[in-house]
């Protein structure tokens, strides 16, 4: 995926303030509108412009997106971090929902509409001019959770980054420190609710809540998919071949494993209900599955070798048999 610098598209530079970023949004809107723009590449460009505009001029996603570029290094084909928006606060809105918009993958694998849903802020107008009370914008953001929090639960202190205009028109930056209960049980891509702690209302409204998405940190051994933990168990030979009972490692305790006799590639063991905990007592908890995977342990000894080499005199074993050739 290709890497879009939208300070260059608008050419402007990255110390660039709000009423810069608008008024080389408006000279180049000018030159390649396509209603009026003899350009060739008028439609594309006036795209880009476009997603450009739509990042540099809303603090937030600027912020977020300048964080990102500064790993950016020159690579042909970028892919961003997992995560790497982990800890960014947004206004409700923030996305590309509803702009109507043919933004780029780029665009959307950052701002994409899957991010930034709309969660029921307050829009309402009064009669006569009147501005009734209007309740808080939604705020969300991504955290990363460790694993063993969704087996758990626990308290975490969780800071999150938001962005503003100053008074010169610059993006400063903001952080603020929540201590968030994470319950037993949550699972990856769900939400967080807390109430009252999104946008200020207005009129005397009450204050929008924050959403917060949650997201587990790369685990050394675990995998998880939905409420399902995956785990790689390694097997010695004499272990595939015969079978045994083998102690392992859960997010959370040790069990023993009943390994059957005759490995084979691509198989799995299931531990039923050692996944991650249900939330409610009516669900189910994941399971735990174990893939089976051979070791061969090293020839780096002469025993090693001598065992190695029986092995090969008086097994009749051929690993490419009905190959052919």
């Amino acid at each position: 995926m290709e890497f879009k610098d939208y300070y260059k598209i608008l050419g402007v530079a990255k110390t660039a303030t709000a009423d810069e970023i608008k008024k080389a949004y408006r000279k180049l809107a000018r030159k390649y509108h396509p209603d009026v723009s003899k350009e060739h590449d008028a439609q594309t460009r006036m795209s880009e412009i476009n997603e450009a505009q739509a990042v540099l001029s809303d603090p937030e996603k600027r912020a977020a997106y300048d964080a990102l570029g500064s790993q950016y290094q020159g690579q042909r084909d970028f892919r961003p971090p997992p995560n790497w928006d982990a800890g960014f606060e947004f206004s409700d809105g923030a996305g590309a929902a509803g702009t109507g918009e043919d933004y780029s993958d780029f665009f959307e694998q950052l701002f994409g509409r899957a991010r930034h849903g709309r969660h029921g802020a307050g829009t309402a107008r009064g009669h006569r001019g009147d501005m009734p009370p209007l309740r808080g914008t939604d705020h969300h953001a991504k955290i990363e959770l460790d694993l063993l929090d969704a087996f758990n639960g626990a308290e975490r202190s969780l800071s999150l980054h938001g962005a503003r205009l100053d008074d010169t028109g610059h993006v400063v930056t903001e952080e603020r420190t929540l201590s968030v209960k994470i319950p037993k049980g949550v699972i990856e891509g769900q939400q967080i609710r807390l109430s009252g702690q999104g946008g200020p209302g207005h009129g005397g409204g009450p204050t929008g809540d924050l959403f917060l998405e949650v997201h587990f940190k790369p685990h050394p051994r675990f995998r998880v998919q939905g409420r399902d933990v995956t785990a790689n168990l390694p097997l010695a030979p004499w272990e595939a071949a015969l079978g045994a009972q083998i102690e392992v490692a859960t997010p959370t305790s040790r069990v023993q494993v009943t390994v059957p006799a005759g490995w084979k590639k691509g198989r799995k063991l299931r531990l039923k209900g050692h996944g991650i905990p249900a939330r409610a007592a009516t669900d189910p908890a994941g399971d735990m599955y174990l893939e089976l995977e051979l070791a061969l342990p090293p020839a780096d000894t002469p025993k090693a070798r001598e065992l190695y080499a029986t092995m090969a005199r008086e097994l009749a074993f051929d690993p490419r048999a009905g190959q052919g050739g």
